[in-house]
């Protein structure tokens, strides 16, 4: 059943319905192309040929194909055939109603279960980055690491990943099972989940102790550096002594809202750069303000994408140190292309690395003292006692000891 399938792009009729689900493992920047035609993406470079061959499959299969076929079905799969030929499960085309879920999604609130997923090139399994809290995937157990093999019963695998969250998705109070293993292969585990609207609150505040304190970001929407700021300044006011960042089992985000906040946080220099295909480097640089008290940052094996563009700023400033284990390594940057039909198309463009250079794709973030979680604690953050939070409880001991 594990084997990896390979992704048929032929004249076949290619129907992929993708849905966006990694948006918190992903960063998205937006660009509005105007009213860009779908055949567009097929002869951008003037390239004639390539265009009139696809359009000669299209007659092909309208002409002598069993069953009738309609024109815009068959765009909308070459349009996906497309996006699927790279073999990366962030590139995708995405008709007018997964366009619009993404937006929805990025805007702070969807109907789901509430958890993120990536694909793991190693066996080509959905596994999921993280469960956001108070959610019903959170409630129902699910946790980071563990792989989706089945929905409703039907297999599901990587290279179709958003087929597989559409099924995951649906009306509120419905129900989806779901089948996962958790470290062995073998041991499979079905759940039953009642599906939520999911309206997800990004950050978390309050003093730790007496003079400790702590915010918890658990993804990057289009509120978080102002909800953040708010909390911040909030601790501030309150005359601090230190300060934890929690980003464990935070997938990721937008990539502007994680360099807003880490220019509250790190000094004047680098926070982040891309590098394209052509190896042409984009920057975003922090001021001059920076956090007035000793700093550290829990991350773990949850936290991806934006998470670990913060971890790494303030790992290679050395204004913080890094607790608990190492973090996901998902370092490439997406961008969404606007088709002017309602449709788009999510590509991946760049990679992003440290200010120190370093890319984290595939590999992630060690921290500076890892803390591992014991067997009984291995469920999700949120769920944890604050007493019994080994990780937490060293980050307070290396900030008290700073102070």
């Amino acid at each position: 059943m594990f084997r990896k399938r390979t992704v048929l792009i032929g004249g076949a009729i290619l129907v992929l319905i993708t849905i966006f689900v990694t948006f918190i493992g992903t960063n998205v920047l937006y660009f509005a192309l105007g009213n860009l035609p779908l055949y567009g993406i097929f002869n951008m470079n003037g390239d004639k040929t390539q265009y009139n061959k696809l359009n000669q499959v299209k007659e092909i299969v309208k002409k002598y194909y069993v069953e009738p076929v309609e024109d815009d079905k068959l765009m909308e799969g070459a349009a996906a055939g497309v996006a699927a030929a790279v073999d990366d499960p962030y590139t995708v085309y995405m008709d007018k109603k997964e366009y619009e879920d993404l937006m929805t999604q990025t805007h702070g609130s969807y109907a789901g279960i509430g958890v993120v997923v990536s694909v793991d090139p190693k066996d080509n399994l959905i596994t999921v980055v993280a469960p956001f809290e108070d959610t019903p995937g959170e409630k129902a157990g699910i946790l980071p690491g563990d792989k989706i093999v089945k929905v409703n019963g039907k297999d599901v695998w990587g290279d179709k990943l958003d087929e597989a969250v559409s099924m995951m998705k649906g009306p509120k109070n419905t129900e989806v099972t779901i089948t996962i293993v958790r470290g062995n292969l073998s041991d499979f585990k079905e759940i039953t989940i009642k599906r939520d609207i999911i309206v997800l609150q990004t950050v978390k505040h309050k003093i730790i102790g007496n003079d400790i304190g702590y915010i918890r970001i658990t993804m990057f929407d289009e509120k978080t550096s102002k909800d953040f700021d708010a909390a911040l300044d909030e601790l501030y006011q309150k005359n601090i002594k230190g300060l934890i960042i929690d980003v464990r089992d935070n997938p990721g985000g937008l990539l502007d809202q994680v360099v807003k906040i880490a220019d509250r946080l790190v000094p004047e220099g680098l926070v982040v750069y891309t590098e394209d295909r052509n190896k042409e480097r984009s920057e975003e640089v922090s001021d001059a303000e920076q956090a007035n008290v000793p700093m550290a940052v829990l991350v773990n094996g949850g936290s991806a994408s934006a998470s670990e563009i913060l971890a790494g700023a303030i790992k290679d400033h050395r204004k913080g140190t890094l607790v608990g284990t190492k973090t996901f390594g998902k370092g490439l940057v997406q961008t969404v292309f606007p088709l002017g039909d309602g449709s788009a198309v999510k590509v991946t463009i760049s990679k992003y690395y440290t200010p120190n250079g370093i890319s984290i794709q595939g590999v992630g973030i060690q921290p500076d003292v890892e803390v591992v979680l014991p067997d009984e604690l291995q469920k999700s953050v949120a769920q944890i006692k604050e007493e019994e939070d080994v990780q937490l409880q060293k980050a307070i001991e290396i900030v008290q000891s700073s102070t």
